[in-house]
């Protein structure tokens, strides 16, 4: 079951439950859209995945199954995130 982290790992912006731009990797590092598209290059900076929209979980579940609420500190490791972005930028993600 996913966490559902609560902010973007990047920029630190609150992504709760229901929200529409929170992405997320195959390890479920989060961020923001703007962060993952933009920022990121749709290159995550942790291992080098790609990115989806993270799924919403139906309030009815919250209730059973709550998200997460332990906000990480925003930071991204510009000097690996480089050495990811030229390795991967031209290889599509079911390549890398």
């Amino acid at each position: 079951m996913l966490e559902l982290r609560p902010s973007c790992e990047r920029c630190g912006k609150p992504l709760p439950p229901n929200a529409s731009d929170a992405m997320i990797c195959s390890y479920e590092c989060t961020f923001c859209e703007a962060c993952a598209l933009s920022a990121l290059s749709n290159v995550c900076p942790n291992c080098g995945g790609n990115f989806q929209h993270r799924p919403i979980r139906p309030r009815a579940m919250l209730a059973k199954h709550p998200a997460g609420t332990q906000r990480r500190a925003p930071h991204v490791d510009e000097p690996a995130h480089a050495a990811y972005l030229e390795r991967y930028r031209t290889t599509p993600p079911n390549e890398r």
